[in-house]
C-alpha cells in the first residue's frame, strides 16, 4: 500500500511512541532502493528503522476510519545497517489510523506534514 504524504505523517506521528520501532523514517519514493523493494514486495511506502524494513497494509477497521497494520519484511544483517535480509512478513501487532488523504482541522492548525517533519 502506497501512502500519501498526509498518511505517512499520520503514521509517523502514531509510531513515534512505540518503543519497538526506533528511528523510523520513510524511504523517499525517488530512492534507488525503492524500485528494487517494489520488485520484491510490491508497490508500498517503505519504512526503515533500527530493526529493519516495514510497510503498512490495510487492516480491518475497528471504526469507519481506514486503518493499517505495520508489517516487518526484512531485518538488518549487521550492526552497521548496510544490508537487509528479507524474511516472511511478520505482523508487529501495531495498527495505525490512516484516516483520509486530507488533513483534519487539528492537523491544519499544527501545520502541513512537510512543516511538521522539519
Amino acid at each position: 500500500m502506497r501512502l500519501s504524504a498526509v498518511r505517512i505523517q499520520r503514521t509517523l506521528d502514531q509510531l513515534e511512541d512505540h518503543s519497538n520501532l526506533q528511528e523510523l523514517y520513510p524511504l523517499p519514493v525517488d530512492s534507488p532502493a525503492v524500485s528494487q523493494l517494489n520488485e520484491l514486495f510490491g508497490d508500498h511506502t517503505f519504512f526503515l528503522d533500527s530493526d529493519g524494513l516495514h510497510i503498512v497494509e490495510p487492516a480491518e477497521p475497528a471504526t469507519s476510519a481506514p486503518t493499517g497494520k505495520v508489517i516487518k519484511l526484512a531485518a538488518w544483517t549487521d550492526n552497521e545497517r548496510k544490508a537487509l535480509a528479507p524474511h516472511r512478513p511478520e505482523a508487529t501487532g501495531i495498527v495505525v489510523n490512516l484516516g483520509t488523504d486530507e488533513l483534519t482541522e487539528d492537523e491544519i492548525e499544527e501545520g502541513s506534514p512537510d512543516e511538521r517533519r522539519r
